[in-house]
């Protein structure tokens, strides 16, 4: 018997508040919801639970450094939501008891070398005992998933199949990097600077699908001028949403078709440039102001040789990477305990859920999915 329905490892860190904050919320909202914090320092996190007014959390002591923590974590919880990065330094530990203790798992993940990593190590325990384990549950990458799924729909309702060739193209960006994400960089960065295999593995948009190798796609790494768009640049996030698309496909049976050509930039002057005196430590993030003033627009454009083309839009008012991603992995949690129709194994957010996440997160994190006429 579980005592919590969601543990959120890392709760003190600056995107582990926002996620408890919004599970105050969600907690009140929903009523009955057990749920816990976790993190190494019970000051910290007593400290945090008065602030944030969570008094029905309870808390757990839990360190990557002390296995049986983990293990206790995994154990206690029908689900466990984890803030702390760089996965590739703390994550591990965390999904391996999780699979083998058949509990549910999400994350933010965007090292997607630490991602296939753990696909082939964990995939079959985690069917054997039953956990879904779901990475890039964030700004990385939801919205390229469920964008691609939503132009892809409307093809086949319109057309009677998918379209072979889509554009992710940013239209607007306004937002600033975390520290754990500026570390998760470096740490990647220092990884693929080790190691070739896993400078190749970054590099090849069917990382995340074993077994399956599409065809030739956009590098993606140059900047040019599309008659449609205008100018385009490339988008530092763009390799990983790539390649979770790709698996999203491979996990729906290609319904998108096994010939799926796709990538993103980003359109004109909508390039990433941190804001003066951005946080470097982990743990850190922009004020409150600067979230509440951030947003992003992606167009996602169908097309077929023959000329038939479809686009749609997905887009937020606030900031992609803190305040929309924090109550994306939420809702991606809550969504996953909803549907257990959902067959173990390693997911992504998007093809796990579908339109149920589409629906989740157009009600409540601020974002807006549209095919357009």
């Amino acid at each position: 018997m579980h005592t919590h329905d969601i543990v959120v490892y890392g709760a003190t860190g600056f995107t582990g508040r926002l996620v408890c904050e919004y599970l105050v919320e969600r907690s009140a909202e929903l009523g009955g919801l057990r749920w816990a914090m976790a993190g190494r320092s019970i000051e910290k996190l007593e400290n945090l639970r008065h602030e944030i007014g969570a008094d029905g959390a309870a808390l757990l002591v839990a360190d990557t450094a002390d296995p049986a923590s983990i293990d206790a974590m995994a154990a206690s919880a029908r689900l466990v939501l984890t803030t702390v990065g760089p996965y590739q330094l703390y994550g591990s530990p965390v999904v391996a008891a999780c699979a083998a203790a058949g509990t549910d798992y999400v994350d933010l993940c965007g090292e997607p070398h630490w991602m296939r990593a753990m696909i082939d190590e964990h995939s079959a325990a985690a069917r054997q005992s039953g956990a879904r384990i779901l990475f890039s549950c964030g700004f990385d990458s939801i919205p390229s998933e469920l964008g691609v799924w939503t132009v892809q729909r409307a093809a086949i309702e319109r057309f009677g199949e998918p379209l072979p060739r889509v554009r992710g193209r940013l239209t607007t960006f306004v937002g600033g990097p975390g520290g754990g994400s500026m570390a998760s960089g470096r740490a990647t960065a220092e990884a693929a600077a080790d190691d070739p295999a896993i400078a190749a593995l970054l590099a090849d948009p069917f990382a995340l699908t074993p077994g399956f190798v599409g065809p030739p796609q956009p590098s993606g790494s140059e900047a040019g001028s599309e008659p449609d768009v205008g100018a385009v640049r490339p988008f530092f996030l763009a390799p990983t949403d790539v390649q979770n698309v790709h698996r999203s496909n491979l996990l729906l049976g290609h319904r998108y078709g096994a010939d799926l050509v796709y990538d993103e930039m980003l359109v004109g002057e909508s390039a990433f440039t941190p804001p003066p005196g951005a946080p470097l430590a982990p743990g850190e993030g922009p004020s409150t102001a600067a979230m509440n003033d951030g947003s992003f627009e992606t167009v996602f454009i169908g097309s077929h040789p023959d000329g038939r083309e479809l686009r749609a839009v997905v887009a937020s008012s606030k900031d992609p990477g803190f305040l929309t991603t924090s109550r994306m992995v939420v809702e991606t949690a809550l969504g996953l305990l909803e549907r257990q129709d959902v067959a173990p194994g390693v997911w992504t957010p998007g093809a796990a859920l579908e339109g149920d996440l589409v629906n989740r997160l157009a009600e409540r994190a601020f974002m807006t999915f549209a095919v357009l006429d």
